[in-house]
Order: structure tokens, then C-alpha cells, then sequence
């Protein structure tokens, strides 16, 4: 059986190394301060060479430099990784720029870190070091340390991975003290861990406000007609005050000058090189253009061919002509239609949800009415969803999920998928939502309210979120093991206090007055 190789390690075996060949030794001490000045100093390949400031930045004066194959280089290599691993475009130049970031942030922890244990004249042992390496995959064999893999690798190689094992150790050490230090409050979580019961399931139907029937449309349409009258007009807009304008009217009415050449001369909008031609604008358009209603009915009443006085709106003053006589709304127009439809999407949208809750409203008393008629037949979600299949709706099943307002999320190390201390609402599967409106309805205080306050069995209250009108069914609640809320304590304690701790504390890196942060001037000169 092969001897293994014992690690080079203490000063008799420095001094053996030197004896035995001097030349070689001298270079592997050139080498190791090299691998220490690539780490510290950063800046090997300087921006002439390279064609680009390759230093992003400077912690207690040490310089954060990238360097092919230094810990800035790893930290970004990892990061790709990471972002790939969940399927962002790396290509993406704005991906790119959090890949960089996110490396560089972790680069300013490991120096500050490296630089606070050199301040406080701590150095690992040799001994220590070597036992670190010699555990390492890249020198195991069958289980045990591998002498021929140890001398297989070039000398730097061995170098540098010894350095990057000490900074590993004295980061480790730097880590475990202080996260030792750290008062963590059971009580607290404790009653974080109380927050995972009870769980609920739901039952769902969504009304979507957009669904507003034609024939409400076209109720609105017959009830508010003038809003839909059209009219064909020019303009000229005056800011230089009422006299002038009134001088420019005095003008077109004499004969001197035609409308269209004032406008193209006088007028202070876009549509002067047109003659001031405005087109066809609606009732509602005008409500926007001319707030008064007095004033509004002058400019739509007009003949054709017909001028307005002087008008003030806001800061200006106008003169307007009608190019035609009124139009008023003739609803079989498609064209006209529209515009109703467009109004009332933008303008008077509330009429449009009041519509959708009438419609929950409406549901919801068909359950409760079925639960009545049925006497004191157990009725189960069947009822729901018979509801649902007369109104055409389709019912979705949710849950189970704890009262938590918000979603306690924490964030891998390189921003990555979260890990949730609870199931989280946001993470179900609603096929007719997608996750954003997912997100935006577990941040809804009152989605809360409602679904943990509703009896069970019983149809909740409309709850407008967006474009859609809800209607929950709570259908079971469960009151879960003690061991899983112990589980979710010991988490919140061990790990969410721990990684929330591990952000601040780079935040704080970042934020000292020992820092000097260049990296978007850099990053995007």
C-alpha cells in the first residue's frame, strides 16, 4: 500500500524544501505572494492591459477587482449558476448587470470580513489548513487523501487552494462568532411557529368585470345619449391673453384672414399646421377640453360653419368652428358603440365592478337559498359549484394555507427561489390567474379578513382584486401537528434569523464609511 504523502506543513519542512532545491522553492514563495496579491490587490491584469477599469471598488482601502480565476471571479461564476439554474437569460443585459452586482456585494463581504480578522492579528494555523485541504474532494481517493491527486496538480494550483481554504476557515470562524453572539428570542419564535394553525382550504369563483354584458352597455348608452352626440370641429388657441384672441376672432369675422390661415398663424397646439382641424370629438371628449358645461354647450350646439366666442379654458383662450351640424348617437353604429364601451372602461369603470359584485351578490344568495330549501339536508360544496354551473363559472379548489398576512419569504444566497417558513398563497395554482395577480391578492389585508372570517361552508363577501370580483368558500380548517409548528419555529431561529442577520450584515459592509462603492461607474461607464 502507497505512503501517503503528508502536506507540506512547519518550518522543518520549509527549511528541507529550501536545502533540497533552492530555485524551485524561491519560486513557489513568488507564486503564493502572488495568489495573496491577486486576492487583496485584485488588479494583476491592469485596465490597460485588459481595456477596461477592472476595480469596482475599495473596502479599507483594499481594492475589489476582478481577476480571472479571484474570489470576485468565483463569486460571478457562482452567480451565473445560480441564475441559469432557475432559468433567467444570462444575455440579458439587465440579468448581467444583477449577476455582476450580486458577486461584487458578496466580494465586499469576503474582504471586509478578511480585513476585520487581519486587524484583530488573528492567523489560522498551518496545521489547521492543511488538515482542511487534505479533506477537500479534489484530493480524495476511495474516501481517504490521495498523495498522487495532491502531486498531480501544479504547484500554483495547490497555492491557490490553500490560500482560498484559509480565508474560508477565517470567514467560518468570523461567521460562527458572531452569529454565536447573537440574543435569538424564543418567545418570538415561538409565536411565529403559532402562526401555522390553523390552515385553511378554499373553494373559488372569479367574476370578471370586463364580462360587463353588451346589453348594459347599450343601457347606458340609451341612458346617457348626449355624452355620445359627436361634432366636427377646428380650434385656435390663444395664450397670449383675451385681447389678442378676441383681435384674431375680430379678424376671421371681418373677412380679413380664413380661419385656417389664423390657426396656422395664432394657434398654440397640434393641430394648427392642420388649419386647426380637431376632427370628430364626442360629447365626453369635451368634458376633458372645456370643463364648463355653459361654456360646452356653446361650442357643441354650433352650426356648420359657425364660430365660437372667445373661450377660457384653463390658462388659454380658444375660438372654436364647427365644420358640421351636430351628430347625435345612433347606437346601432358599431363605431359609436365603441366609444360607449371605451367610456366606460376609462371613465366610469365603478358602474362596470358595481355590475360584477351584483352578479357575486347574486351567486352568493343562490347558495345560502339552496342551504335553506334543502332544510336540514347537510349541504356540501356541491352546492357551490351548482351555483356556479347557472351562472356559468367556474369553481377552483385552494389550500390548505395558515392566517399570514404578507408572505415570510427568505431569499437564497444569490436571490433565488424563496423558501417559505409557510405555504404561501401566492404559490398555488389558479388557472385564471397568474402569479403577479397571485402575489397582489396574498398582499390584500381584506383577502385575509374575509377568508379566515367567513363560517365554513358559507359564501363570502365580494372581494374586488383587479379586474375580478371573488367569492370564497371556506371548505375544511385544520389544525395542524404541533411538531410542524415546533418545525416552523425552529426555522425561523435557526435559518430566517440567521440569513436575515447575514443581509444586514452585508448591508452594513456596503453602508460603512470604510467603503468606497464604484461599481455602476464602472460597471456602466
Amino acid at each position: 500500500m502507497a505512503k501517503r504523502e503528508k502536506i507540506p506543513s512547519g518550518e522543518s519542512e520549509i527549511a528541507r524544501k529550501f536545502k533540497q532545491n533552492p530555485g524551485l522553492y524561491i519560486g513557489s514563495v513568488v507564486i503564493l505572494v502572488l495568489v495573496t496579491v491577486v486576492f487583496l490587490a485584485g488588479d494583476l491584469l491592469s485596465p490597460k492591459n485588459r481595456g477596461w477599469d477592472n476595480t469596482f471598488g475599495y473596502y479599507d482601502k483594499a481594492p475589489i477587482s476582478w481577476v480571472p480565476d479571484n474570489i470576485f471571479n468565483r463569486f460571478q461564476r457562482s452567480a451565473v449558476q445560480n441564475f441559469q439554474s432557475q432559468g433567467y437569460d444570462i444575455e440579458n443585459q439587465w440579468i448581467m448587470a444583477q449577476v455582476w452586482r450580486q458577486a461584487y456585494e458578496a466580494t465586499v463581504e469576503h474582504i471586509a470580513i478578511l480585513q476585520i480578522m487581519k486587524r484583530s492579528n488573528y492567523h489560522v494555523p498551518v496545521k489547521t489548513v492543511d488538515r482542511q485541504v487534505a479533506r477537500l474532494p479534489d484530493f480524495q481517493e476511495n474516501g481517504r487523501f490521495s498523495a498522487s491527486l495532491y502531486n498531480r496538480m501544479s504547484e500554483s494550483s495547490r497555492l491557490a487552494i490553500w490560500r482560498q481554504t484559509q480565508e474560508e476557515i477565517i470567514k467560518n470562524l468570523y461567521a460562527s462568532d458572531f452569529f454565536d453572539g447573537l440574543l435569538m428570542n424564543n418567545a418570538e419564535a415561538e409565536f411565529i411557529g403559532s402562526l401555522s394553525s390553523p390552515e385553511r382550504n378554499f373553494k373559488i369563483i372569479s367574476i370578471n368585470v370586463d364580462d360587463y354584458p353588451e346589453s348594459e352597455f347599450l343601457a347606458y348608452a340609451d341612458a346617457n345619449a348626449n355624452l355620445f352626440d359627436s361634432i366636427h370641429l377646428s380650434r385656435i388657441i390663444v395664450i397670449a391673453g383675451e385681447r389678442e384672441a378676441k383681435k384674431i376672432l375680430d379678424t376671421i369675422q371681418s373677412g380679413t384672414i380664413t380661419f385656417e390661415d389664423a390657426a396656422r398663424a395664432h394657434s398654440q397646439d397640434g393641430f394648427a399646421d392642420r388649419g386647426g382641424d380637431m376632427g370628430i370629438r364626442y360629447n365626453f371628449d369635451l368634458e376633458k377640453d372645456i370643463p364648463s358645461l355653459e361654456d360646452r354647450n356653446k361650442v357643441i350646439n354650433l352650426r356648420n360653419g359657425e364660430i365660437s366666442p372667445v373661450i377660457k379654458v384653463g390658462e388659454s383662450w380658444v375660438i372654436y368652428r364647427a365644420e358640421d351640424n351636430l351628430i347625435k348617437a345612433d347606437f346601432q353604429d358599431e363605431t359609436v358603440m365603441e366609444r360607449v364601451r371605451f367610456y366606460l372602461r376609462n371613465f366610469d369603470r365603478g358602474r362596470m365592478e358595481d355590475w360584477a359584485i351584483e352578479q357575486a351578490n347574486e351567486f352568493a344568495s343562490m347558495v345560502n337559498m339552496n342551504r335553506v330549501n334543502m332544510n336540514r339536508v347537510n349541504m356540501n360544496s356541491l352546492s357551490f359549484e351548482d351555483a356556479a354551473r347557472a351562472k356559468n363559472l367556474n369553481v377552483y379548489d385552494f389550500g390548505p394555507f395558515p392566517l399570514v398576512y404578507g408572505v415570510m419569504d427568505i431569499a437564497t444566497y444569490y436571490g433565488g427561489s424563496p423558501i417559505n417558513l409557510f405555504s404561501s398563497f401566492s404559490n398555488f395554482n389558479i388557472p385564471s390567474f397568474d402569479q403577479d395577480y397571485m402575489k397582489s391578492l396574498s398582499k390584500n389585508e381584506n383577502f385575509w379578513k374575509i377568508a379566515f372570517s367567513t363560517p365554513l361552508q358559507t359564501p363570502s363577501e365580494p372581494l374586488v382584486q383587479g379586474n375580478n370580483v371573488l367569492v370564497l368558500l371556506p371548505t375544511e380548517e385544520i389544525n395542524v401537528e404541533e411538531t410542524t409548528a415546533k418545525d416552523v419555529a425552529s426555522m425561523y431561529l435557526s435559518y430566517w434569523m440567521s440569513m436575515l442577520t447575514e443581509q444586514s450584515m452585508r448591508s452594513y459592509f456596503l453602508g460603512n464609511p470604510r467603503m468606497d462603492d464604484r461599481f455602476w461607474q464602472v460597471y456602466t461607464p
